[in-house]
């Protein structure tokens, strides 16, 4: 059982295959794209254990992931210098180290330089929809806070996040607008954050009944 914190403008409902975002909806299914479209098409995924990759340089990943973004949308790809000014900018913003960046992805990272790395990703994408896959799994408090840190730095009426985690600690960071319960694949109760503080005192359990 885990607990859906939705933060961000999501105008109207989220479903697998439909959803809408400020003014962009799309009506298709995304279940038959590649990982690749569904970037293009504004869509993020931050993993729980995000792995490891030894020979595939930081840099490169990022600056390959994101020229095969613009070109999918029709617009020219950004050469090594162009690139590089960009990141420093997002790196700067969210307080990351240069340094971190030049070594293989994930290769030798803390839980918490994993994670950040993502939200790195997720700035020079500029996603519309976000979805944080247990993002606060095997952090520390200090490590959270960057985390945390990084997500809020991120919020726009353009962009919203799905956060899905098994803990309210989180929502002492990142506040949410709404949080849904879901149980048995379907979500049985939505309300404000003050739902999340009811299911840390009480359990889930009155929830099912």
């Amino acid at each position: 059982m885990k607990t859906y914190f939705t933060v961000g403008k999501l105008r109207g409902q989220f479903y697998l295959t439909t959803y809408k975002i400020a003014t962009l909806t799309l009506r298709e299914s995304i279940l038959e794209l590649e990982a690749d479209e569904r970037a293009a098409k504004g869509i993020f995924l931050a993993f729980q254990y995000p792995i490891e990759i030894p020979g595939v340089g930081n840099l490169s990943f990022m600056r390959t992931a994101l020229n095969s973004q613009r070109k999918f949308n029709g617009n020219s790809e950004l050469n090594p210098a162009e690139f590089l000014k960009v990141l420093k900018d997002k790196a700067n913003n969210l307080n990351i180290d240069m340094e971190m960046l030049k070594r293989p992805l994930n290769v030798g990272f803390s839980g918490g330089e994993k994670k950040r790395n993502e939200i790195l990703q997720m700035a020079l994408l500029e996603p519309r929809f976000c979805v944080l896959d247990e993002t606060d799994s095997g952090l520390d408090v200090d490590a959270m806070k960057q985390v945390s840190n990084g997500v809020n730095s991120l919020r726009s009426d353009n962009r919203s996040f799905l956060i899905i985690t098994h803990y309210q600690r989180l929502l002492n960071y990142i506040k949410p607008d709404f949080v849904h319960i879901m149980a048995k694949g379907k979500i049985i109760k939505t309300a404000g954050p003050e739902l999340a503080i009811e299911v840390e005192e009480h359990g889930y359990t009155h929830l099912l009944t």
